[in-house]
């Protein structure tokens, strides 16, 4: 499946409202071994460029709070990285990204996700993963789903089912937030670098 989605110009020939303004290049990193999923929002101008997952400080803090190096996240073996949206979905006026496609959720995503049943964890990256891998369990706003990570996580998940974290956007715009909010590294992180060093 992986193959068909790096192969997929829905969101220009076919799309959704506006068409995809540049060439699609789908970014993902697909596995039937891996334990470990991140889900995240969808690729920003660097990651199109290079089209490897997390290529930007963005993936240089997220591989700090999963205490790994490159190498570990690199490895499909280890860790799969499925984004909401696979192709960098263009700018805003302000020149923020837009949001991630909706073609690819609707086209892709539930298929996907159930060829990877031995997925035991997913960490779910901002508001549109979260409202995918959580539904109506999400909260009201992004802080407070964070917030109440525990609830997901010591939740027995549903039959075929992985757990799940989620977490804040590892941008350097949310060095306010994760000033405001010091449980987030002082009580989620150790939990994360446990279950991401017993899963990989």
């Amino acid at each position: 499946m992986s193959e068909r989605i790096r192969a997929c110009r829905k969101c220009l020939e076919d799309p959704s409202g506006k068409p995809l303004q540049h060439e699609p290049r789908p970014v993902l990193q697909v596995s039937s071994t891996a334990r470990l999923c991140i889900c995240g929002q969808a690729p920003g101008t660097r990651v199109h460029q290079s089209g490897r997952p997390f290529t930007d400080p963005s993936g240089d803090r997220l591989r700090n709070w999963m205490d790994i190096d490159e190498e570990v996240f690199y490895d499909p073996a280890r860790l799969a990285i499925i984004p909401m949206g696979f192709c960098f979905p263009g700018l805003d006026s302000k020149g923020g990204d837009l949001p991630p496609r909706k073609e690819c959720r609707s086209l892709w995503h539930d298929d996907l996700f159930a060829q990877m049943g031995q997925l035991e964890l997913v960490i779910v990256i901002g508001q549109y993963a979260q409202a995918y891998h959580l539904g109506p369990a999400r909260k009201k706003s992004l802080t407070e789903t964070v917030a109440a990570w525990t609830i997901y996580f010591e939740a027995a998940p549903k039959p075929g089912k992985p757990k799940v974290i989620p977490l804040p956007h590892p941008s350097w715009r949310n060095n306010a937030w994760l000033k405001k909010n010091p449980w987030f590294d002082s009580e989620l992180l150790p939990v994360l670098r446990k279950e991401v060093a017993r899963l990989i």
